[in-house]
């Protein structure tokens, strides 16, 4: 017997998610590349080039935001990189090599932000999980915000993968800071959005196996407890 195809709400869902990636990568990685070869192979400056090719991935945010019509912290972190890009621009000197590390200002305080809310009653990685794991209606961020309060299992997680994300872009940063000094202009072009899509990636793909673990092991100390009432009843 033949297993039954997916819905068509799924495949519908499945093909836009493949679309809006496409759109995404087509903007931040492959236009910018282009964009820069082409118009220092027409005798453009690299300052001017970057900066014409950082034009980019703001197109990404302004497709996003009319095709989703809402904003999400990744659209906000875009245009912050966007922002900086102007800054750097309009304060001279026109550097290069500053506009190469201009992102590496905005993920590595995104690092130190992750670090810092340790300290803080609850995690940056709360709030986002909060956000991505759950449907967003009034029950699920009660039942988001009841495991924070009931099971210190889940604290433990939350603090943790605040602590790898933290230590991960700030690493990032002083990466992209230290390879941009010493490596030409052309090569850290590619190098910039493999670092930039590379990290959060690896940091995702840990989060989501991290999060299963941490689940498993939840499921199997209840089903510990619910085992043990009875036999302690019995006893």
């Amino acid at each position: 017997m033949s297993s039954p195809s997916p819905a068509p709400s799924v495949r519908r869902t499945t093909k836009t998610t493949a679309l809006s990636w496409s759109v995404s990568i087509v903007c931040n990685i492959v236009l910018p590349i282009v964009t820069y070869d082409r118009l220092t192979g027409a005798g453009w400056s690299e300052f001017s080039a970057l900066v014409l090719s950082g034009v980019w991935p703001l197109v990404d945010t302004v497709v996003y935001l009319v095709w989703h019509r809402r904003v999400d912290e990744f659209a906000v972190i875009t245009l912050l990189f966007m922002l900086l890009t102007l800054a750097v621009t309009a304060v001279g000197p026109h550097s290069t090599r500053l506009l190469l590390v201009k992102d590496s200002a905005v993920t590595g305080l995104f690092g130190l932000l992750c670090l810092a809310t340790l300290a803080a009653p609850r995690p940056l990685m709360f709030y986002f999980g909060r956000k991505f794991g759950t449907d967003g209606t009034k029950e699920g961020l009660a039942r988001w915000n009841a495991l924070w309060e009931r099971q210190a299992g889940f604290r433990r997680v939350m603090r943790g993968i605040t602590l790898v994300w933290g230590l991960g872009y700030t690493a990032e940063a002083l990466a992209r800071i230290g390879l941009s000094s010493v490596l030409p202009t052309h090569t850290m072009v590619v190098v910039n959005p493999v670092l930039a899509y590379g990290t959060p990636a690896l940091l995702i793909a840990w989060t989501v196996a991290c999060s299963k673990r941490a689940r498993a092991r939840s499921q199997a100390a209840e089903a510990a407890e619910a085992a043990a009432g009875p036999a302690a009843a019995a006893g």
